[in-house]
């Protein structure tokens, strides 16, 4: 069997390609190139495609079918950027991967105490030899009450990191969970967002979750807020949380996504204009950490979504998208 890996990066991902090739006995394609209409062809006679966060179009899909593809799995948790729904229309299975939760739960703790202790404002100063005490006077976790926004996997595991700092959690999740009891206490959305000091989202991105935080959620927030968030761009309306953040309704926050980052994140745009208005502004806010989507990058992590990939296409399971 033959899959065609597209953005195939040779400084992380290709020892682990080599690797589960063998102990699946397929073979892989490296293609290092985004898939695009231009290089489908270059999928040819290949069982499945595995891919990452780059728009999968129906163009593509349609092409990568007449090409002999009949399963696409993306080397992510998240799917949005796979147009599911032609995928479904052509007949192609659509999977995407789990990986070490530990990567991004660890990550959100991280940023979590970083947005307390004002770390953006004391690493800045002290690079320009600026070592003065006012201004950055930090929380303790330990005082505060922290709002954990979904439940699954991650969620729990961010949940399980915190009840070590001793900190007072709540959680909302529409599927309430026995393990996540054991942390936290559940309660409605809305009292979660009117009691929290601390909102860390960990949802997918569907419908229900699309601009979860909005004028009309941030009005019931408290004072001085902090939000992480390090599930989805979708979830957070920029244009109004811009300006929460710039009002101080919303005291700090921490966001390794952002709504319209396909095509931005992972590629090297120092001296060129990014083209994303929104993220230069976050960006540059002095209460607001802007990274790159990397809370899911561990060695584990990347191990995991090489090996999920390969196994859901060699298998033909954890399809979104069954066969037709």
């Amino acid at each position: 069997m033959k899959i065609a890996a597209y953005n195939y990066r040779d400084f992380d991902e290709a020892a682990y390609f080599e690797k589960f090739a063998k102990q699946y006995q397929v073979e892989i394609i490296p293609i290092r190139e985004t898939p695009t209409v231009e290089n489908a062809s270059l999928a040819a006679g290949c069982e499945g495609v595995s891919v990452i966060t780059t728009p999968i179009t129906e163009e593509l899909i349609k092409l990568w079918k007449e090409a002999g593809v009949r399963h696409i799995s993306t080397r992510t948790i998240g799917f949005d950027h796979v147009d599911t729904e032609a995928a479904g229309r052509h007949g192609m299975a659509v999977s995407n991967v789990t990986y070490s939760t530990g990567s991004v739960a660890d990550y959100t703790v991280m940023l979590i105490l970083m947005a307390l202790r004002r770390m953006k404002s004391i690493i800045k100063r002290a690079e320009g030899m600026d070592y003065s005490l006012k201004g950055n006077i930090g929380k303790e976790i330990a005082d505060l009450t922290v709002g954990v926004v979904g439940t699954g996997k991650i969620g729990r595991h961010v949940m399980r990191n915190l009840s070590g700092f001793g900190c007072e959690i709540l959680a909302y999740d529409p599927f309430e969970n026995e393990e996540a009891k054991q942390y936290g206490t559940y309660c409605p959305l809305d009292e979660l967002f009117v009691r929290s000091d601390v909102i860390t989202f960990h949802t997918p991105a569907t419908e229900s979750s699309f601009h979860m935080v909005n004028a009309e959620s941030i009005q019931k927030m408290k004072d001085g807020v902090i939000i992480v968030n390090t599930a989805r761009g979708s979830i957070i309306d920029t244009p109004v949380f811009i300006q929460a953040l710039e009002s101080g309704k919303i005291g700090a926050a921490a966001l390794d996504v952002i709504e319209n980052e396909l095509g931005i994140f992972y590629g090297d745009y120092k001296y060129q204009v990014i083209g994303h208005r929104e993220m230069s502004i976050l960006k540059d806010l002095p209460n607001v950490l802007m990274l790159p989507h990397m809370a899911f990058y561990t060695e584990q992590a990347v191990s995991d979504m090489v090996e999920h990939s390969i196994a859901h296409i060699v298998n033909h399971d954890g399809n979104i998208v069954p066969y037709q």
